[in-house]
């Protein structure tokens, strides 16, 4: 049975377990609802104890989970600023990496383009996990 999610919903728990090592989201294989689970927890609207069981619920992946960290910017680069690819290389090489990965962009004026590129692997990456995960993804208000 498909589990219908709203994208917006989905991107947004996304978002949440992007935010911080800590957060985590789940969603419901029943009903489809999205839990965050994290240090900043809605107080009014407690998570199920049971959260964590992968019979009951899908985690939401993180950036890594879905290949979107320094492959991803590496990718950029070779396709958008091959000129770049030994910089944005260094740039990885250390902590700080996507700090000194955005300055090299802006300097070279391709922060948008990174933008819109991120944000494209992004919503292309969780429409084929969902695939994946028997979630049919909707568009808009329900």
């Amino acid at each position: 049975m498909a589990i219908p999610l709203r994208f917006s919903e989905l991107t947004d728990a996304f978002q949440w377990v992007s935010a911080s090592p800590d957060n985590a989201a789940y969603v419901d294989r029943g009903s489809g609802q999205i839990w965050l689970v994290g240090v900043w927890e809605d107080e009014d609207d407690p998570v199920p104890d049971d959260v964590g069981d992968e019979s009951l619920y899908i985690e939401v992946p993180g950036p890594l989970d879905l290949g979107l960290g320094r492959r991803l910017a590496l990718r950029f680069a070779q396709e958008h600023a091959p000129q770049l690819q030994e910089q944005v290389h260094h740039c990885f090489a250390r902590q700080g990496a996507y700090g000194r990965y955005k300055d090299l962009l802006h300097r070279h004026g391709l922060l948008q383009a990174w933008y819109d590129y991120e944000a494209a692997a992004i919503a292309q990456a969780l429409r084929e996990w969902a695939a994946d995960n028997g979630i049919t993804l909707v568009e808009g208000v329900p």
